[in-house]
């Protein structure tokens, strides 16, 4: 899978943008605050439709301007795919695939699968429970279209159970359609739940012998899959618990509530780890995505490093660095001294300023 180039149009802070990138790594470099967060966005809204920021499309689009365009080309199993994405302030997104429009996300699906790593993901052990839903998602919406519907469809069903909750207050004869509610919840929490396993499963085959590699063999990483519930007792969990959300107004079991456990050595990485241990574990963590999102597509995603090495030490940089050769790279930095301190070999060079990003000869 090679991510061959890209068009943009008022798009953020640029007004006409083509680039073409190398099949190895690309660096964009420059001063904060131009442009180069913004392109890693718009790539990273080619593979899934939404911003890595969680930004509305309208807040997307060029000031002072009405809508924006991406164009993506991608090289896929040798094959060539290209992906249109129209972004409008008074409308839904258009999205066209080869110049066929889609309707649902879900029909991008595995035409280009990304990694992106940013410095808020090294914050992933010691941040709360959503962050660590968030990673188990963004993973397996882009390996599994069953699971990227099943969670749509359950957080619909969660939104309209809450919605219910708080109603019944004022009419109490609301509460019959709660079961509606209830079996919908059950049919896609289940298979969320069995599919979040099986994903905790894979990650420790990989994450185990990475994270002894980092550490020198040091420190032994087990990532553990702390459901709200179970998938098989789903059902009685949320009878069991109506009382109880009856008076909070909310639901309190299901798949929304889930969160993970990182232990070091049997040790608790987000109570008792230092910031050097979890800032490895979270390195781990993203450096097994890569090999398990391989070993399930059976092609090399395109990995996105948003700004990530000025907040690791220099060891950390050089097993970052060493893990990615191999891999398209789109990397973004303020400068380029740990490229050279490390002796990286860097294929592409793009310098970003106000929106603007020209090629940069290499020393």
């Amino acid at each position: 899978m090679i991510l061959r180039s890209i068009e943009l149009q008022n798009f953020r802070n640029y007004e006409n943008l083509s680039l073409t990138f190398s099949e190895g790594t690309n660096i964009f470099y420059g001063d904060n605050a131009q442009g180069k967060t913004n392109l890693l966005e718009a790539v990273y809204m080619s593979g899934t439709t939404k911003s890595h920021r969680g930004n509305r499309d309208r807040d997307m689009i060029r000031f002072g301007q009405d809508e924006a365009h991406i164009r993506t080309n991608v090289e896929k199993s040798g094959h060539e795919e290209q992906i249109d994405i129209h972004l409008r302030k008074t409308k839904s997104k258009g999205i066209a695939v080869n110049h066929f429009p889609i309707k649902k996300a879900s029909d991008l699906f595995g035409i280009l699968n990304l990694i992106f790593f940013s410095p808020e993901d090294l914050n992933i052990i010691k941040d709360g429970p959503a962050e660590r839903r968030r990673f188990m998602d963004q993973e397996l919406c882009q390996l599994d279209k069953i699971y990227l519907s099943d969670l749509k469809n359950y957080n619909k069903a969660l939104d309209q159970r809450n919605q219910l909750l708080k109603d019944v207050i004022k009419n109490k004869d609301l509460l019959q359609t709660l079961d509606i509610w209830d079996n919908q919840l059950c049919q896609y929490g289940s298979r969320i739940i069995r599919q979040r396993k099986e994903f905790v499963n894979e990650l420790n085959e990989i994450v185990h012998e990475i994270h002894l590699n980092l550490t020198q063999s040091k420190e032994d990483l087990l990532v553990k899959y702390e459901p709200s519930s179970g998938a098989d007792d789903f059902e009685m969990q949320l009878f069991n618990a109506r009382e109880r959300d009856l008076h909070l107004l909310q639901t309190t079991v299901g798949p929304h509530r889930d969160d993970m456990s990182i232990q070091s050595n049997k040790i608790d990485m987000r109570k008792y780890g230092s910031q050097g241990q979890q800032r490895t574990s979270a390195l781990s963590l993203k450096l097994s995505e890569i090999q398990l999102v391989e070993k399930t597509i059976h092609e090399k995603p395109v990995l996105l490093l948003d700004d990530v090495l000025s907040e690791l030490d220099e060891k950390r940089q050089n097993d970052l660095l060493s893990s990615i050769s191999g891999i398209q790279t789109l990397i973004t930095c303020t400068g380029l001294d740990d490229f050279v301190k490390n002796r990286f070999e860097i294929d592409r060079l793009f310098h970003v300023t106000q929106g603007s990003i020209e090629d940069s000869k290499l020393a």
